[in-house]
């Protein structure tokens, strides 16, 4: 089993992020793992940095470490998705972001979302037939795509994590981390 402290993750997020639901991982994660990134589709405004998005308004930018085009899987262990409304609407249709979702899935990888980011996962079509959970607003997007909801704080299967909102991010990150230990998932590859 791979220990988290050589584990290499990659949080994957445009303008739009819920502010903490990058910060909270990046920063406990990087507090254990060996390397942390955030990678950004270059179509932002800003390409040094990305916006979250906090109280209802803009946040603060966090800077971006690659760039979509330049993410490779083979570096990483872990993928992980923020949520808020914007950022998982715009990457679902970024078609860069959509093939880096489906090769980590694919690959047996450690893919997590929080929030609205399962649109993310429902896009590479990877929650089908599997338990997720979910911020309340995409339930039934979530169950029209097949998998076995549940209003729980964090749930994982095979290695795809799921979780409903900012009140869960403690959970969130453990399971991560669990996850990763656990190392590369055999899962069947769902058909799109």
């Amino acid at each position: 089993m791979p220990k988290i402290k050589n584990a290499k993750i990659l949080i994957l997020a445009t303008d739009g992020f819920e502010q903490s639901e990058l910060e909270v991982p990046r920063e406990k994660l990087k507090s254990v793992a060996q390397l942390v990134h955030v990678a950004a589709p270059k179509e932002r405004k800003q390409k040094e940095s990305i916006m979250g998005w906090q109280n209802h308004d803009w946040g603060k930018p966090v800077k971006v470490d690659v760039e979509l085009s330049e993410v490779s899987t083979s570096l990483y262990d872990a993928l992980v998705l923020p949520g808020g409304q914007m950022n998982p609407d715009t990457l679902r249709i970024n078609a860069h972001a959509m093939k880096l979702i489906k090769a980590f899935i694919n690959e047996g990888k450690v893919v997590a979302a929080i929030c609205h980011a399962p649109w993310l996962l429902i896009e590479a079509n990877a929650i089908r037939g599997r338990k997720a959970t979910c911020y309340q607003s995409i339930k039934t997007d979530v169950m029209n795509a097949g998998a076995n909801y549940v209003d729980e704080p964090v749930v994982a299967d095979q290695g795809i994590v799921t979780s409903r909102n900012p009140g869960d991010l403690e959970a969130f990150v453990a399971k991560i981390i669990e996850e990763i230990e656990e190392g590369k998932h055999e899962r069947a590859v769902l058909a799109a």
